[in-house]
């Protein structure tokens, strides 16, 4: 197992009898023929590549359009379990939005001392522009995907807060469909919990942010920065699900005082931007001159109250895996509450102290950037050979503000539908959060990431990882 720690199994207990999440399935699968499960493994495949659900490839392989490997075993989870995760994920939502609406004004989080201050000044996700202003309805994250890994009956961990743009939802949404579509019995059997009606409720979360200059239906439109994108199909999707438009910066201008699409009608103003674009590149007449993806203006507009954009500019700080060792105290600063769902245990090599045990210590840690994402610049110590871990060593002392370690994680295991049969693998899970001045809003299960080599620990798909349906049982 590449050294990775005891892990526990979610469908089977140590004496290999079958936990109650999977009593149901386990019944169904045992009264299957195998070879026509696996003729289905490979109709879902096929499905998927008529769709055209890939994503680009970053990298060494850069460019390279790839399918996202899915598994017809799904993830499954209690109703009490579920219950126990939501109100942790809601806690640590709420702090996260406080702490946002704080640093961009009074930050008694860093005047309390509980935060550093050269964190948030010195954070190139920081933006000065946000300073002071009021956002539409006090939402920062209107939609959040909180990464979970479990290590126990009852322990569910935060690994990663993704408070910019999540992206995923349209593989969730599309590994149920694909279930459904292959074993429509197997959802009379076992009673699961939809996830079908996402779009519908994200289009109503959005609508709630409307700035009050919107009318009575808000306009809602997603802007992608075009078909070259990596989460292109996912962009499109969930505009066409939603009912919205899929506009590109060239589609749009300032009109009026307000941000204008262009119909066939003329210019229509927008209410809602669910922007898929980086604050860099949104507008360039704020942050990069050079941007073509974005609406020269559209900032002033966004000051003005004239326009909500989804998520906020500069949340992205939230994001940030040294403001992320920081979430057990900003969760209590502003909640009053320990916290519901534990981090896990990090050292931030810009400390010096954290940075030799680090060092000393590198084959047995996982260690990150503090701005990365999608499984690149990282190291993973126990399955690394002693010359990555040399030359990884060095790029630690010469910037060690740049990383953070963390401890090799027993993540659960999950069957997948392997040659052999069923057969472990390590899973992470990525659940879906939509916030509105009307409340939080918790999709029942999310995005299951599963790593596809046996013992291997990564879940990425841009590092060989695939995707599972989430289910979260009915009480």
């Amino acid at each position: 197992m590449n050294h990775a720690p005891a892990c526990y199994d979610e469908m089977y207990d140590a004496e290999g009898g079958v936990r109650a999440a999977y009593a149901g399935y386990c019944d169904w699968h045992g009264r299957q023929d195998q070879a026509a499960l696996r003729r289905k493994g490979l109709e879902a495949e096929n499905n998927f590549r008529r769709t055209g659900i890939t994503f680009n490839v970053y990298g060494d392989n850069a460019g390279e359009e790839r399918l996202i490997p899915f598994d017809m075993v799904p993830r499954i989870i209690t109703a009490g379990e579920w219950r126990r995760v939501t109100k942790g994920i809601e806690q640590r939502v709420t702090a996260l939005n406080a702490f946002l609406h704080d640093i961009y004004h009074r930050q008694e989080i860093v005047r309390a001392g509980r935060v550093p201050e050269r964190l948030i000044a010195r954070n190139a996700a920081f933006l000065p522009q946000m300073v002071g202003m009021e956002v539409p309805g006090g939402v920062y994250t209107h939609i959040v995907g909180i990464d979970l890994v479990r290590t126990g009956p009852d322990e569910f961990m935060v690994l990663e807060d993704n408070a910019r743009t999540p992206s995923g939802v349209s593989y969730m949404l599309e590994n149920r469909e694909t279930m459904m579509a292959m074993f429509p019995e197997l959802f009379t059997t076992v009673n699961v919990r939809p996830v079908s009606d996402y779009p519908r409720r994200l289009a109503k979360s959005l609508a709630a942010c409307a700035p009050a200059c919107a009318g009575e239906r808000p306009v809602v439109a997603v802007l992608t920065p075009g078909i070259y994108n990596s989460a292109y199909f996912e962009h499109a999707f969930l505009a066409d699900q939603m009912g919205a438009e899929l506009v590109e910066g060239s589609d749009l201008r300032v009109v009026d005082g307000r941000v204008a699409m262009r119909t066939t009608r003329g210019f229509q103003p927008i209410d809602v931007l669910y922007r898929r674009v980086d604050d860099d590149y949104l507008d360039p007449l704020s942050f990069n001159p050079g941007s073509k993806l974005g609406v020269p203006g559209i900032m002033d507009i966004y000051r003005a109250g004239g326009i909500t954009i989804a998520n906020a500019p500069g949340t992205g700080i939230a994001d940030d895996k040294a403001i992320y060792s920081f979430m057990p105290e900003i969760v209590e600063f502003y909640t009053g509450e320990k916290p519901l769902l534990s981090n896990v245990p990090t050292w931030r090599c810009s400390e010096k102290d954290s940075l030799a045990h680090v060092l000393d210590n590198l084959a047995d840690l996982v260690v990150k950037e503090v701005h990365g994402s999608g499984g690149y610049g990282m190291l993973i110590g126990p399955t690394s050979s002693k010359k990555e871990i040399t030359a990884f060593a060095a790029k630690l002392r010469a910037k060690p503000a740049n990383y953070i370690a963390q401890p090799t994680l027993a993540l659960s295991t999950v069957p997948i539908f392997a040659k052999t049969g069923l057969a472990p693998r390590h899973v992470d899970l990525r659940p879906f959060v939509l916030v509105s001045p009307n409340g939080i809003d918790i999709t029942p299960g999310g995005l299951t990431r599963v790593a596809l080599k046996a013992g291997s620990l990564v879940v990425n798909s841009s590092q060989g990882g695939g995707t599972k349906d989430s289910w979260v049982l009915e009480d």
